[in-house]
Formats: structure tokens, sequence, C-alpha cells
């Protein structure tokens, strides 16, 4: 009869004990429910109030609030060129900085036709370092920046193995991707802080979300470019100086480049069609990929097992 009783009584001790721990458990669950769900709403209502409402509404004098003149690195790119393109529209006046004049002379004269704005070219290549530096702070000193445009950009070929790459194409991505925006934000931001106003946008990529094996360096340099702009966003916000670091997964030119692929579509805008969501961002998000669709990719990139990143981008390098 004692070995029952105390029995009985053991039974009864584990059964509170337990019944303690799933109330414990029920409470942390409930917890992480509602966690989830109100970042899934607040996430759904940054999607809305970023890049559906704004372009509802009346849109922002940019001259205004920024300035006259725009400096936009990489305009021979087709994203570089759809923003000149896109701002241009906005009144703003147009600086292009590339490699080879002659190339440019014919989308200058079509801006200032098209859209009535100034238009000049400054003839630099990045990918020389710092001897490039000197003739574009000359050009620019007197004018009144508003807006920089970083978009200039050295990609690999296609997906190799960090050995493969020859040393000149390392140099070329470290001068171009790492370099340029880091020393055109030093040449403008003077004067917009002189000024208490102008833009910086950055142009990372989808691909500084995880490692990207295969595209190593040119990830990582776009790693390098969303992480500096968004410590001198916490740097400069308060100085009337806008910081923004544009993200974007595939654009149609970026497929070309890199798998021939030609084709567009809802996930894989064209630059025009996303040159003008990204600006519609301007003033508003310092970090966005600039159009929904890539934002909602963008969710998913983030919330993806790394391994499962890293299969991925060996399945698409396998595929080109």
């Amino acid at each position: 009869m004692a070995a029952v009783d105390s029995f009985y009584f053991l039974y009864r001790e584990i059964e509170r004990s337990c019944s303690s721990y799933v109330e414990a458990l029920a409470v942390v669950g409930a917890f992480y429910t509602a966690s989830k769900a109100f970042s899934l709403v607040r996430d759904c209502y940054s999607l809305i109030r970023l890049h559906f409402i704004p372009r509802l509404i009346s849109r922002a004098d940019l001259v205004q609030h920024y300035g006259k003149w725009a400096v936009i690195c990489g305009a021979v790119d087709g994203l570089g060129k759809a923003y000149a393109e896109e701002l241009a529209r906005r009144g703003v006046s147009i600086i292009l900085i590339c490699p080879d004049k002659r190339s440019m002379d014919d989308v200058a004269r079509a801006l200032t036709e098209a859209h009535r704005v100034e238009a000049a070219i400054i003839e630099a290549d990045f990918s020389q370092g710092r001897a490039a530096y000197k003739p574009i702070t000359e050009a620019l000193k007197d004018k009144e920046i508003g807006f920089l445009v970083n978009n200039v950009a050295e990609l690999y070929g296609y997906p190799q193995h960090f050995t493969e790459v020859p040393e000149d194409k390392l140099w070329d991505i470290i001068n171009t991707n790492i370099a340029a925006a880091t020393m055109m934000v030093h040449v403008v931001l003077p004067g917009m802080l002189e000024r208490k106003k102008g833009a910086i946008i950055n142009i990372s990529s989808g691909s500084c979300c995880k490692p990207t094996p295969k595209m190593t360096a040119s990830s990582a340099s776009k790693a390098y470019v969303d992480h500096f702009s968004r410590a001198l966003h916490y740097e400069y916000a308060s100085k009337g100086i806008f910081v923004q670091s544009l993200v974007p997964f595939y654009i149609a030119s970026q497929m070309n480049a890199v798998t021939g692929v030609i084709h567009s579509g809802w996930l894989v805008p064209h630059p025009q069609v996303y040159a003008r969501h990204a600006v519609s961002t301007l003033g508003i998000s310092h970090r966005t990929t600039g159009y929904w669709p890539h934002s909602i990719q963008f969710w998913f990139a983030q919330y993806m097992p790394e391994w499962m990143w890293v299969w991925g981008s060996n399945i698409l390098s396998q595929a080109t």
C-alpha cells in the first residue's frame, strides 16, 4: 500500500511539473507567433508605404529638395542611363561620367532635347585608380551637386572560381566597385554639407545578402557598397544628406551581361521600369531594393538558410 501511495505521489508531482512546462512553452509559442505576425504586418505596410503610396501622390520637386545637378557614374550601363533619364524627366540636370566621352555624346544630346535640362560629360576611367579623380574634382568644383548616383561596376564575365580570375580583373573590381563609390562620395559630400542638402545613391546588388560562390570578389565588393552606404546614412542623415543603398536583383541589362538572357518580365524589369520605381523611393527609405517584386525576393533571401543560397548560386553558375 505504501508503494502504491509513493507511486501516486510521484505521478502527481511529475504531472504538475509537466503542466508547468507545457504552460511555459505555450506562452513562448504564443509570443513567437505574435512577433512573426507583427513582423509580417510591418513588412507589408513598409512595402505599400515605400513602393505604392509615393506613386499615387504628387511628385516632390527633386531640384528644390536636393539640388540642380546629378552626377551619374556608370551611365554607359543600361541602369545608369535609365536613372539619368528618369532624373532628367524630373527636371534635374545631368553630368555623365564615363571612360569614353564620344560614346555618350548622343545620350547627353537626347537628354537635353527631350527634357529641356542641361547635360555634361566628364571623361574618366575608374579602373585607373587615383588618377581618375583629379579631372572629376576640377569639373565639379563650381557645380551645385544635388545627386550622386554610383552605378559604376566591374563584374565577372561569367561565374569563375576565385583562382581563375585574372589579377587585372581583380584590381578592376577593387578600383571600380569599391574605390569609385568611396572616392566619389568624398568628392561631392563637402559641397552637399555646405548646402545642407543632397542625395547619395549607391547601387549595390541583391548578391550582398549572403556569400555568393564563383562571384566571390564581385559580390563581396557589392556588400562593401551596401555597408558603406548604411554607415554614411547614420553619419550624415542629421545633416540633411539622404544616403540610399539600392540592392536590386536581376535587371534586364544585367542579365544580358551575365547569362545572355534578353527576356524581361515581372521579376526582371527593364532598366527604365526599375529606375522609375527606384527614384520614387528617394527620401523615404535609406536601404531598399527599389522595386517591389525585388523586395519580396529580398525577404526570401534574408530568411533563407545560407546553405540554400549557396546551393542555388551553384545551380545558376552551372547553367551559364
